[in-house]
Formats: C-alpha cells, sequence, structure tokens
C-alpha cells in the first residue's frame, strides 16, 4: 500500500508534527508513505517538497478586504485587523495541483491533513477527490466542514451565511461547496480528538468520520531524570516550574491572559502560610510546597518577550525550540500549563503527559479527553482564571507523573496509531 499525506507544513504547527510523525509511523509499520509539503524543513527523503508560497499571498490579498472589523473596535484599524482576522480565515481560492506530480499518480491513498494557507485550493480538492483514489482528511481544525474559519467558537451560524469574520455571502458559497463536494465523492474524515469527531458528525452526518488520536514518538517523548534535565537547560534545580509553550505565544486563542491572571492569583496568597493539606514534597527539591512560593515560569515560543508578567514571577524565556529541546523541557517541568481557548487534541499536553508531566488546561476542545481531572492532572472552568490557579495549586501538590505517563503510552503509541490508520485505509 502506498499512502501519500498532504499538508502544507512539515514541521510548522500541530497539523504538520502529527502528520510528520504519522508518516514515520507507517513506514515502520509496512505501509510506504511519503509526506507531500509546500514547506519542507528537513532533508527527509520521504517528505516532498510542492510549489511555493506566491498561492499563499495572493488568498491573503483576497481576503483582507473581506474582513470584518472587531466588534469591539470604534475604528476602522488596517493593522488591528491584519492581527486579529487575516489568519482566522482560509478561502482556498488558490492553491497548488498535487494531482500531476509523480508521488500522486503512484498513491493508492490520498491522506490529507492541515492543507490551508495556499496549499490546495477546492478546485484542488475537487481534482482529488474525483481522481478516483481514496481520500482520507484528518481533522486537525473545523475548517473542513466549516465555511472559512478554523474554529467555531462562540459563533451560531449554522450555514455561515452572516459570518462574523468576512463580509458578504463567500463563507455560505465556500461553506455549500464543500457540503457539495462531499456528497458526490464521500472522503473518509477522521477526528484526532472525540471532541472535533463528535462535532464532524453532526455537522456532517452523511458522511464516514472516525476517530483516531494522533501519535507521540516514544523515543523522543519520555521521562528521564528531572535534575539532569534542568541541569541540561541551566534552569534551576530548587524551584518548581511552571511551562507554557505555543508556536506563537501572543495568540489570543492560547489564552496567556488568562495564565497572567491565574499566577497573579497564586501571588496573592500569603506565602507565610503552612503547607496546605495533602501536600507533598517537590520532586526536585525537599522543600515542601507554600501557595504562591518558590515558582517559576518557563516560556517557551515565538514573541514570549511580549508577554507582560508580574513582577513577582521569575521567568526564563526560551524562542522556538526542536522537539529534542522540547522534551528536554518537559522533564525539566512539575507541570505543563495550556489555557487554549480553542483546541481540538493538543500536541503539547500528549507530549508533556509522555514525559510524565501533568498538565493543567481549559475544559474545552478534546482537552478534557485528554486530561482525566485530579488523577493525571487537572481540567479547569472555561476562561476561569481562579480555578487554572486551584489547578497549578493542585498539581503541584500532588504526585501525577506515573499516571500522566501511564495514560500517554497508552492513548498514543505510535504502533497502535499506525495499525488503526492502516485498517481504516483498507476498508
Amino acid at each position: 500500500m502506498r499512502v501519500l499525506l498532504v499538508s502544507t507544513s512539515e514541521r510548522s504547527g500541530g497539523g504538520a508534527i502529527a502528520a510528520r510523525r504519522l508518516m514515520n509511523a507507517l513506514n515502520r509499520n509496512g505501509v510506504e508513505a511519503k509526506l507531500m509539503v509546500r514547506d519542507k524543513q528537513s532533508n527527509d527523503n520521504a517528505v516532498v517538497k510542492v510549489g511555493n508560497k506566491l498561492p499563499k499571498f495572493l488568498e491573503r490579498l483576497a481576503i483582507l478586504p473581506r474582513c470584518c472589523p472587531p466588534s469591539h473596535l470604534f475604528t476602522f484599524s488596517p493593522f488591528h485587523l491584519l492581527r486579529s482576522r487575516l489568519w482566522q480565515i482560509d478561502i482556498a481560492n488558490v492553491g497548488i495541483d498535487i494531482t500531476k506530480t509523480k508521488e500522486f499518480k503512484e498513491a493508492d491513498v490520498i491522506h490529507l491533513h492541515w492543507i490551508n494557507q495556499g496549499m490546495l485550493s477546492l478546485d484542488g480538492l475537487e481534482r482529488i477527490m474525483s481522481s478516483g483514489k481514496r481520500v482520507v482528511w484528518t481533522l486537525h481544525d473545523e475548517w473542513p466542514y466549516l465555511g472559512v474559519c478554523h474554529y467555531r467558537g462562540d459563533c451560531t451560524e449554522k450555514e455561515c451565511k452572516h459570518c462574523p469574520l468576512m463580509s458578504g455571502s463567500l463563507p455560505y458559497t465556500i461553506y455549500a461547496r464543500k457540503r457539495a463536494m462531499y456528497q458526490r465523492w464521500h472522503p473518509t474524515f477522521v477526528g484526532c480528538s472525540q471532541w472535533i469527531t463528535d462535532e464532524a458528525r453532526r455537522a456532517l452526518p452523511s458522511e464516514r468520520v472516525e476517530h483516531i488520536n494522533n501519535c507521540i514518538p516514544s523515543a523522543l517523548f519520555h521521562p528521564t531524570d528531572m535534575q539532569q534535565a534542568r541541569q541540561s537547560l541551566a534552569l534551576p534545580q530548587d524551584k518548581r516550574l511552571l511551562l507554557f509553550c505555543s508556536q506563537k505565544v501572543t495568540d489570543e486563542r492560547k489564552g496567556i491572559k488568562y495564565l497572567v491572571e491565574a499566577l497573579r492569583k497564586t501571588l496573592s496568597k500569603d506565602p507565610s502560610k503552612s503547607p496546605l493539606k495533602g501536600e507533598t514534597s517537590c520532586a526536585a527539591s525537599s522543600l515542601p510546597l507554600r501557595e504562591g512560593w518558590n515558582r517559576s515560569l518557563v516560556i517557551v515560543g515565538k514573541d514570549s518577550e511580549q508577554i507582560p508578567l508580574p513582577d513577582d514571577i521569575p521567568v526564563f524565556r526560551f524562542g522556538s525550540v526542536n522537539e529534542e529541546m522540547m522534551a528536554k523541557l518537559y522533564n525539566a517541568a512539575d507541570v505543563f500549563l495550556t489555557p487554549s481557548l480553542q483546541d481540538n487534541l493538543p500536541n503539547t499536553i500528549a507530549e508533556a503527559m509522555s514525559c510524565g508531566t501533568p498538565c493543567v488546561g481549559f475544559n474545552v476542545g478534546g482537552i478534557p479527553e485528554m486530561i482525566d481531572h485530579l488523577e493525571n492532572g487537572y481540567v479547569a472552568r472555561y476562561r476561569d482564571a481562579a480555578d487554572l490557579a486551584e489547578g497549578i495549586r493542585y498539581v503541584l501538590s500532588h504526585d501525577l507523573r506515573a499516571a500522566a505517563h501511564s495514560k500517554a503510552a497508552a492513548a498514543y503509541d505510535e504502533t497502535q496509531v499506525a495499525k488503526e490508520y492502516i485498517k481504516l485505509f483498507s476498508s
């Protein structure tokens, strides 16, 4: 069996990372798999580059005049529009035709992943689906079954007729065109979280939608010695380290303002209080835990220096890092914080738990199916900074590392995920 996975990028973004990891897992389990991308970022011969970024810029130029001003703005602000709207929308009016490539012609299965920002157009999707090849599409966000946006969020529009992000009838036109495409050729959809699987089944009741988790490479993401990890990263041995990371940490969807507020709330506690009931010793220190005391924040990702933090919070900032360093950072941390306001099945949570690091996140998207509340992490009430702060306190006062690793090892095993996909490709 020959499978061609298709993604905009090889390494940038959660969907790209998941696609590359699945390609490797399939190749290790008897499938001849290749990954076709526009943005190639390695020398891997199994990753095939196609096209260029011109369609990406042409699409943005077409989107910009149609952007709706954010409702909280009283005056038109092109710069704010650019930041808050331009990258939330994809209209797929232009793209790269992959059907003429040798890899496409040789493949038995075409496996789509995140293919936006000028990778595939709607015309290109129709050419792929009409080719007669088996088409599987893994849902890394909601764009495949919505109109132009990647996450519905609080929007209540059922058919995208009055889009809050884009003016005019184009969102509904794209929504309807996708539906017509699926009704004619019936690709198989895969949700990598149960949440998005259920959402897709409601949105596409006539289509086949299966649920298969992303896989995590255990050879890279596994528990190691915390002290050694900290030493290699020049991080303190005697602090409780709270880790936060994002491809772009200033992205509002990542919930950084709730994290900042939660940290302020932990600082407002009296550090002279006696240890909380049920507290245990720090894994990296024999000092007892107390609210707002002996903690440092580790931030990983682009623009980390732009985050305003309370002066009393010691911060260690890393820019963009590779996977090897990220694995060390997970192992160095006492807790991984993920205050995302929109998310599907974050690779970061699966990676952190694979390293034995418990996580704290909001009850949104696929997060509550990844974190078992109070068992291997803490699921805070949505947009509730006080409960996020309580989650930090809870995780730091309980030994959840073994439970976190056990859950991840079972849920994101590479061989098991590969076998589920192979079975799907053959059915």
